[in-house]
């Protein structure tokens, strides 16, 4: 829904990532709102975390929406798993069977962080390789929480949230779990088929 942009905070010098929204584009500003919503209180070493939002104008008196996180240098796990151009392929930048293990071990924690310790159960939906970063010391941090729902407890007692039949399919092709594109309801169910995968 937008372009990452890398800066520096001018007051303490930390290195940002700025997400501006393209709002334009259809489902913006419901983006915006879900990554404020879900991440604004969340305090985990495994998501990545919001310094700031921006919700204004610019100068042309269109919609301005941007967030700005903590940069994370070492890009995705998908650019470690699938090395391009800019790891030019070669064995240092492979991950060990430690590293990987450590990563797999973060991605849960913030999993399960999110799922049943945050005070309201939120559900990522769009859980891949491509939404997990990776720091100076290779720690995880989930991050796109652009698609996430927050749950509330139905009459049975059941966590869960009906997807509209209209509404667009939440997650990535090939990650998505089955039963969304099948009607279901959105659960903490799907965040594990995507973890999975």
């Amino acid at each position: 829904f937008g372009v990452v942009y890398r800066g520096t905070m001018s007051y303490d010098s930390i290195d940002v990532a700025v997400k501006v929204f393209d709002t334009l584009q259809v489902g913006a500003f419901q983006s915006f709102k879900a990554e404020c919503e879900t991440l604004g209180a969340i305090r985990h070493r495994n998501v990545n975390k919001i310094l700031t939002v921006c919700s204004s104008a610019d100068h042309n008196g269109d919609a301005f929406l941007a967030i700005v996180t903590a940069y994370v240098p070492n890009g995705s796990l998908n650019d470690w798993l699938h090395p391009g151009a800019d790891m030019n392929g070669d064995a240092s930048s492979a991950l060990t069977l430690l590293q990987r293990l450590n990563i797999a071990i973060d991605v849960a924690s913030a999993l399960d962080y999110l799922h049943h310790y945050s005070g309201t159960t939120i559900v990522h939906c769009d859980l891949k390789p491509s939404n997990v970063l990776l720091d100076n010391d290779m720690v995880a941090h989930l991050c796109d929480f652009g698609s996430a729902e927050l749950l509330k407890e139905t009459t049975s007692g059941d966590l869960a949230k009906e997807i509209s039949r209209i509404s667009r399919l939440k997650g990535s092709i090939g990650y998505v779990a089955p039963e969304y594109g099948l009607g279901g309801t959105v659960s903490t169910k799907g965040d594990i088929y995507s973890y999975g995968v």
